[in-house]
């Protein structure tokens, strides 16, 4: 054995210098540690990602290195608008699909923003509107939970507030809708309070008024023809040759007789979605958020804005009140600034008219 050592001695003793040189390098260039694996992308499920609001917050998520599902049954929504993600077409209140869908996915959180979402519609057929917001989603709630996912952001409605009693609704704001499409939405988070505290499904819901504006990049359009929000039922009605806009209630006790709202650019609402989610994944506690840019703007205002940056003349009828609308809501959006750091970066309506006229297709 002695021998065999110093021969193997004399062996390293007559090697050539750069094979020395060679190892001293190699010796020092390994690392010290193990190169750390790269975190693999969080995987979302988005609800109604194929609608105005989801498709949004679903391109956001893609661009910010999430992996996204997207489940929607094309009622309001278009394939069209769907960037990057995985489509499923079908509707959130399927058992049996929510189940392979968790099953076939590494399901980290859900975003909700499936639902109707028609305030004069759900007074009309309020049955339809507590089955699809209420029941719908008791059913991916039950699937969130036998598959473990206790993530969940919610995109609620300032409509759960009512009438206001205040300039600007804070979320101490007492609750109570005057509308279906309001009450469903303030059970869902009823029900969340509950499922918080029974399985530790954590959640953030929240509120705002009336979406509005485009996506800026240019990528994805509007293409929905059925909407209920102001800005783009005027916009179409330039694009048709008789083309209207109803105006209901020109005597609401407002300083030009129509309702005020408070419009929130949808890039907006996105960056909120997001943000609170992945305070939910550091840890959070559930949250509610209202949202909105803190001034209001009437329907004459929105009117005479489109007017300015379309240069078209819109053909205005007016007609009575809808039943369940405020004259005026406008949300404080003070905690969601203190505690997400978040404020609105279009507020101006102006550049919300001009990104929905450029998400036009």
């Amino acid at each position: 054995m002695y021998k065999n050592l110093v021969k193997t001695s004399l062996f390293l003793l007559n090697l050539p210098p750069f094979l020395y040189l060679s190892s001293f390098l190699l010796f020092f260039s390994l690392p010290l540690y193990p190169a750390p694996l790269k975190a693999k992308p969080k995987t979302i499920l988005v609800t109604g990602g194929a609608g105005f609001i989801g498709s949004h917050v679903n391109k956001d998520l893609c661009d910010a290195g999430y992996q996204t599902i997207i489940l929607d049954n094309l009622y309001r929504g278009s394939r069209e608008a769907v960037y990057k993600a995985i489509f499923i077409e079908g509707d959130f209140g399927n058992a049996h699909l929510l189940d392979q869908i968790f099953k076939d996915y590494l399901i980290d959180a859900v975003m909700h923003f499936g639902g109707l979402k028609d305030v004069g519609e759900s007074t009309q057929e309020p049955i339809r509107y507590y089955s699809t917001n209420v029941g719908s989603t008791l059913v991916l709630l039950e699937a969130m939970l036998r598959h473990e996912v206790k993530i969940f952001v919610f995109s609620s409605s300032a409509a759960i507030f009512g009438q206001p009693l205040m300039e600007n609704i804070t979320e101490e704001h007492p609750c109570n809708p005057i509308n279906p499409y309001g009450h469903s939405k303030l059970m869902i988070e009823t029900i969340l309070k509950d499922l918080d505290k029974a399985y530790g499904l954590r959640y953030s819901c929240l509120r705002y008024f009336n979406a509005a504006g485009g996506d800026p990049d240019g990528v994805i359009k509007n293409h929905q023809l059925k909407n209920s929000n102001l800005i783009p039922i005027i916009l179409r009605s330039l694009e048709e040759p008789n083309g209207h806009v109803t105006v209901f209630g020109m005597d609401h006790k407002t300083f030009d007789g129509t309702c005020i709202r408070d419009y929130i650019h949808v890039k907006d609402i996105s960056a909120a979605h997001i943000t609170v989610m992945e305070k939910l994944f550091n840890g959070e506690h559930s949250q509610n958020y209202n949202l909105g840019n803190g001034k209001g703007f009437s329907v004459n205002e929105v009117i005479d804005t489109i007017e300015k940056v379309t240069g078209r003349k819109i053909n205005v009828t007016a007609s009575s009140r809808r039943e369940g609308d405020p004259p005026k809501l406008i949300a404080s959006s003070q905690k969601a600034k203190n505690e997400l750091g978040w404020e609105p970066y279009f507020p101006s309506l102006e550049t919300m008219v001009e990104h929905a006229w450029q998400a036009m297709p």
